[in-house]
């Protein structure tokens, strides 16, 4: 066993709801304590900001520009990271010099890894003179810059949670804005890619027609019809046909087929689009899993849960079925993956992002220098 640290996960990714905050002790490998966690909701102002920068970021060709919002999003939101950070701590009573790391994850504005760019907005040195504990970001950059996907990092993470399974193979479902799954074998193989959209469709159309931020529970949906020929028509998207390594933009699935219908309808079949999605991942399974883990928001929504389970084989379980925390389950990967990038271990693999070798990434910014 290597150095245990102590490192916490700041998670806000492709959702625009929060920040997941986790606190991780952990060598980087096979040692790992959960320690507590928490989330930090944005205001609605600050989504709309939000919301801005994603669609000022679709002009973006080089990633350090910070052209019509995104300066101002950046910084309002390293603002709000340190913040909430600094108040997980203190609520725990934990000195700047108890922790060794930061993970930070920012918010992915754009992500187009066959052009070699993706974009995270967040300030990692900013963050760390203001809180005063050295910060890992960036965790993606190197990763496209060798030519992979740069999408999903928490493969590494779900297996060594999985190791403690009784049964492989595993699959980890995260629904965020995007959809990703890893695929865990029996021997520890790994295969991760994105499944198609997560909350992020249903979410934008719950803004759009009623000003709310999301489907809660998957009511709105459950009162719905699911038009299947809309279902159909997304399904023929390219990207499904495509195999893995593979990765999306939260952006790339529009609202336009759906945007005529009832709320109820439109909130119905774009569930149904993500939960068809997801099950379009077992055609890449090497073996079916004999369990389908879910993290993230999406898990709390009964509607999309019950299509899953109805579309893939075997049990469909939220993350605490295993013990897991499923609101934080992401924000610890990332306190994992900066204690491996501080210790130079790689964080993304083949079978997760494409990439040609094991490689380590991250920038580390270091609060007293």
């Amino acid at each position: 066993m290597g150095k245990v640290m102590r490192a916490i996960g700041l998670m806000s990714g492709t959702s625009m709801d929060g920040i997941d905050v986790a606190l991780v002790e952990t060598d980087g490998e096979d040692s790992i304590r959960r320690g507590p966690s928490a989330t930090v909701a944005y205001p609605p102002e600050f989504r709309a900001l939000l919301a801005r920068a994603v669609a000022d970021a679709a002009a973006l060709s080089d990633r350090g520009e910070r052209t019509g919002c995104l300066g101002e999003a950046e910084r309002h939101l390293t603002e709000r990271h340190a913040e909430a950070l600094l108040r997980f701590m203190g609520d725990r009573m934990l000195q700047p010099l108890a922790i060794d790391v930061v993970g930070f994850h920012g918010q992915t504005v754009l992500h187009r890894p066959a052009q070699q760019l993706t974009v995270q907005l967040g300030d990692g040195l900013l963050l760390a003179k203001r809180t005063g504990i050295d910060v890992v970001h960036d965790l993606r950059a190197a990763d496209v810059a060798a030519g992979g996907q740069g999408a999903p990092l928490a493969p590494i993470y779900h297996r060594a949670l999985a190791a403690k399974l009784p049964d492989r193979p595993v699959a980890f479902l995260n629904i965020g804005g995007v959809a990703n799954v890893t695929w865990i074998g029996r021997d520890g193989d790994l295969l991760a890619f994105d499944t198609g959209p997560g909350n992020g469709m249903v979410d934008d159309l719950m803004m759009l027609k009623l000003g709310a931020s999301r489907d809660e529970g998957g009511e709105t949906a459950a009162r719905g019809r699911v038009h299947e020929d809309y279902v159909t028509q997304y399904l023929r998207h390219s990207y499904f046909g495509e195999p893995p390594p593979k990765s999306l933009d939260r952006n790339e699935f529009l609202l336009e087929l759906v945007e005529g219908l009832a709320t109820e309808d439109g909130a119905a079949t774009l569930t149904a689009f993500t939960a068809a999605a997801i099950a379009t991942a077992r055609a890449h399974f090497p073996e079916q899993p004999m369990m389908w883990v879910v993290c993230g928001g999406g898990r709390k929504n009964r509607t999309l849960m019950g299509m899953i389970a109805a579309n893939v084989e075997n049990a469909v379980v939220p993350a605490e079925a295993i013990g897991a925390d499923g609101d934080s389950l992401e924000a610890e990967a990332w306190a994992y993956l900066a204690v491996r990038s501080l210790k130079g271990l790689p964080i993304t693999f083949p079978g997760t992002t494409g990439v040609a070798r094991p490689l380590t990434g991250g920038v580390l910014a270091q609060a007293n220098v």
